[in-house]
């Protein structure tokens, strides 16, 4: 099949709805004899006779009936095409990748998500929970979560809340092993760092401009966030954690936060920025989560306990 003849085919269905060569022309802003042209190709190209016209009126041959027939059910493909795609330029369905911190999915997203299932019922989500560097075209990524100051270049984004970090312990724990008040003190303390690196167990605080830097020790040390609150729930000492880990349980009076009056200033702070590769012609499952992302995981930090600054 020649394709270049679809324009052509376009054209004949409209000389057939209208009936007149001319009337196709100023439709489409050409001569009468473009249009005429354009028959000619069909014809010349389907080697048989479409129109028989005459001074007063147009007929079609019964081969040109049959063409008209089928000329006119791709139009209406065509439609349906384009419609479909301006549908899921405005309609928010399909499937959705989203790439989140480990921490970050289990604690923030993963609760978020059945409130947008309901406001979105067309919409499918894949929530991959990784925290390794990514490549949206090759991992097939819409949209990412990442812990960072700044993102990479290419990419467009917004941050959505700040990562503070805080130390807990359970009232067991202090009333057994007593309450530190100064930085110093987490020296005769079992403390939960990390443990990836030599330098996680250094933590550092700063109060009314004045920094601190101690070296902690303990038992136990994990580089799961989840891990980690289990741990301070257990007892088992003071365990450093993303406010996010441990909002619930200092709601919930499970654990309570020690040395509340300094800022403990964790190397791996920052904002949490949602992330994306490019802007034109986004579907609109991916602005859907957008602005649910941006309106729910802002609101996370009102009224919650900060650390202090």
């Amino acid at each position: 099949m020649n394709l270049n003849l679809l324009p052509d085919l376009a054209l004949f269905v409209q000389i057939v709805d209208q009936g007149s060569f001319s009337a196709v022309a100023r439709q489409n802003g050409i001569t009468p004899s473009a249009v005429s042209r354009s028959v000619s190709r069909l014809e010349r190209e389907m080697g048989c006779k479409l129109l028989q016209r005459t001074t007063r009126k147009l007929r079609l041959s019964d081969a040109g009936e049959t063409i008209y027939q089928h000329a006119q059910q791709m139009l209406e493909a065509a439609r349906q095409a384009m419609d479909s795609a301006g549908s899921r330029q405005t309609v928010a369905q399909g499937k959705l990748t989203l790439s989140v911190p480990k921490a970050v999915g289990r604690f923030v997203i993963h609760p978020l998500m059945m409130a947008f299932f309901h406001r979105y019922p067309q919409v499918d989500v894949c929530l991959r929970l990784e925290d390794r560097p990514l490549d949206f075209i090759d991992d097939g990524i819409d949209l990412a979560l990442r812990i960072t100051d700044t993102p990479s270049p290419g990419l467009h984004g917004k941050p959505l809340m700040p990562i503070r970090h805080v130390i807990c312990a359970t009232e067991a724990y202090l009333q057994q092993h007593g309450t530190p008040y100064t930085p110093q003190d987490l020296r005769a303390h079992s403390c939960i760092s990390l443990g990836e690196t030599p330098a996680d167990a250094r933590w550092k605080f700063r109060r009314e401009g004045k920094t601190e830097t101690v070296q902690t020790y303990g038992r136990y040390a994990a580089n799961h966030t989840a891990v980690r609150l289990d741990a301070v729930r257990q007892h088992l000492g003071i365990g450093s954690l993303p406010l996010f880990t441990a909002r619930e349980a200092l709601a919930n009076g499970d654990i309570v936060q020690v040395l509340p009056e300094w800022e403990f200033i964790s190397s791996y702070s920052g904002d949490l920025w949602l992330l994306w590769a490019g802007d034109k012609h986004m579907p609109a499952r991916m602005r859907a989560m957008i602005d649910y992302l941006s309106e729910t995981v802002p609101a996370l930090n009102a009224g919650s306990t900060e650390p202090a600054k």
